[in-house]
């Protein structure tokens, strides 16, 4: 009886999922936040490549 409610105050194992859930949002965040970046550096490099082009 003593193993089950042992078993039942563990929570290191429910930690380990939240901080495993909080860097999953952190990445993804990271990852749509750099693919924004991403996108507006080549819009810029587009534009200086076109008027180099027409200089």
């Amino acid at each position: 009886m003593k193993f089950v409610r042992k078993m039942f105050k563990n929570e290191e194992g429910a930690t380990a999922i939240e901080y495993g859930l909080i860097a999953a949002l952190i990445a993804v965040a990271a990852i749509v936040a750099m693919g924004s970046l991403g996108n507006n550096l080549s819009n810029t490099f587009d534009e200086v490549s076109d008027k180099l082009a027409a200089a």
